[in-house]
């Protein structure tokens, strides 16, 4: 089964390469100069919070980004080398 391409992480455990949404949030953290919340980047992409929330969830389980303040994402060198990928 595929999933349903949400990014909730139903689909298989395989690597698999982000979607240009995802590499948008992606970006929209990494370039942030201080750790930002999911709301943060829904403004700043025009997306709505609880998709943003939940694909960067979705992402912080896989290694992209992590959270060094609660409510508040950064991204990991895992999440830089996939942004250049």
């Amino acid at each position: 089964m595929a999933g349903c391409g949400c990014g909730c992480g139903c689909a298989s455990k395989k690597k698999e390469e982000l979607n240009d949404e995802q590499k948008a949030i992606l970006g929209a953290i990494a370039n942030s100069a201080e750790p930002c919340g999911g709301k943060d980047v829904a403004a700043a992409l025009g997306l709505e919070a609880k998709s943003v929330s939940s694909k960067i969830t979705a992402m912080k389980k896989k290694g992209y980004v992590d959270s060094p303040v609660r409510c508040k994402y950064a991204v990991t060198e895992q999440g830089k080398k996939a942004l250049n990928a």
